[in-house]
């Protein structure tokens, strides 16, 4: 395993090549933005529902219950072995590697690559949801699981069926009233939205949602960059009339604790919920990395979009057509091609528009900590499209400085 994981890494110069991962969600219609070709939505069988989701620079599996395929949501890595490509898992790579791939940074303090970003397409919204925190999340032996999103506009020529999040809740919402709310889970719609506040989605922006708030996503094709947890309750009961199984009410809560109400409160984060300023403290327009003269006079512009946890963070690289650029970072990423062609590194990059489920393409990569410092040099061969790019990071990203 060490011997090709080595040769994975020496063949990329230090920039690994993966293969898409797709993912299906029984309880969601796909929103078909994420390039899967239509004959491959539902290719797993109607059983495992339509696939919507594409998971990156991922080493955590997907819980998907008893039909869960194997090695469902772990990134694969492709290499040459006699004339054939070849693959190895990322989580395999790292753990036989370790600092190599990741640096010793997040090596010495994680054991592992403690995050990883997904595509979500949904056709609809999703139910208002809660994911828990380090100290509930341990209760059941996981970890807790901050997230944001962003709106790539290469990926939604529309909006799906409600383009539209409920984040939060309204302030001067008692706790008895959501109380009630989660108590009539059983009974029809428990109207748990009355009581937050929907957003419109921008494509080209995004948002922070830590732990222990609650959340419905709208139907937009999302980036998600998040911490490497899968950790969730859903608090709606019914959705786009699609009814919500009262065991997702109770995912994440201990064995011993079903049953209890207060459990369930407890895992909301309520000053963090009530804000009334959660457009000030959890919406993300990107910002620029440096000064954006000068990155435009160097042939590319670069900018934060996700920037507001500490458990990953996440950038938007446009190469300029013609243009020939080196980006240095100061820790390993993942990244997605969005757009454009060209040359990184010893690899050819594009953008697919079209992909079969189980074919590889050249659109998506892993660059290591010691590959990220040194530079790596992107070459854009159109004269008309730009290269865009998002790029996803660890915990504690050295460049984030505010």
């Amino acid at each position: 395993m060490s011997n090709n994981a080595a040769k994975a890494l020496e063949q990329g110069k230090g920039i690994l090549r993966l293969a898409p991962t797709w993912v299906p969600r029984s309880f969601c219609v796909p929103g078909r933005r994420i390039k899967l070709h239509p004959d491959d939505y539902y290719v797993l069988g109607g059983v495992r529902g339509g696939i919507d989701e594409r998971w990156l620079s991922s080493t955590t599996p997907a819980k998907n219950g008893p039909l869960t395929g194997e090695n469902e949501g772990l990134s694969a890595v492709v290499y040459s072995e006699g004339g054939k490509e070849e693959q190895i898992l990322l989580i395999d790579v790292i753990e036989a590697l370790k600092g190599e791939v990741i640096g010793d940074r997040l090596w010495n303090e994680y054991k592992s690559w403690p995050m990883y970003s997904k595509f979500f397409d949904n056709m609809g919204p999703l139910p208002h949801h809660i994911h828990h925190n380090d100290e509930h999340a341990a209760k059941i032996g996981q970890l807790g699981k901050p997230e944001a999103y962003y709106f790539p506009p290469q990926l939604n020529n529309h909006g799906g069926d409600f383009p539209y999040t409920f984040f939060g809740i309204a302030p001067g919402t008692t706790k008895e009233q959501i109380k009630e709310c989660l108590m009539n889970f059983t009974k029809g719609d428990n109207k748990i939205t009355m009581y937050s506040q929907a957003f419109p989605l921008i494509p080209g922006t995004g948002w922070d949602v830590p732990p222990g708030m609650l959340h419905a996503p709208g139907s937009m094709c999302t980036y998600e960059p998040q911490k490497a947890s899968d950790v969730f309750a859903m608090y709606q009961s019914l959705v786009n009339e699609a009814v919500i199984p009262e065991e997702l009410l109770w995912n994440g809560t201990p064995k011993d604790e079903i049953g209890n109400y207060d459990q369930l409160m407890e895992v909301i984060d309520w000053d963090l919920n009530t804000n009334p300023n959660l457009l000030e403290t959890r919406f993300m327009q990107p910002i620029p990395v440096s000064d954006e003269a000068e990155m435009e006079a160097n042939g590319y512009s670069e900018k934060w979009i996700c920037y507001r946890s500490d458990a990953f963070s996440a950038k938007e690289l446009t190469v300029f057509p013609g243009q020939t650029v080196t980006i240095t970072d100061a820790a390993a990423y993942g990244l997605i091609m969005m757009q454009g062609h060209g040359k990184m590194g010893v690899w050819n990059i594009e953008t697919p528009s079209l992909i079969r489920y189980g074919q590889l393409t050249n659109d998506e990569f892993f660059v290591t900590e010691k590959a990220a410092k040194a530079g790596v040099q992107i070459t854009n061969h159109s004269t008309t499209d730009p290269i865009v790019m998002l790029k996803h990071f660890g915990p504690s990203n050295p460049d984030l400085k505010f």
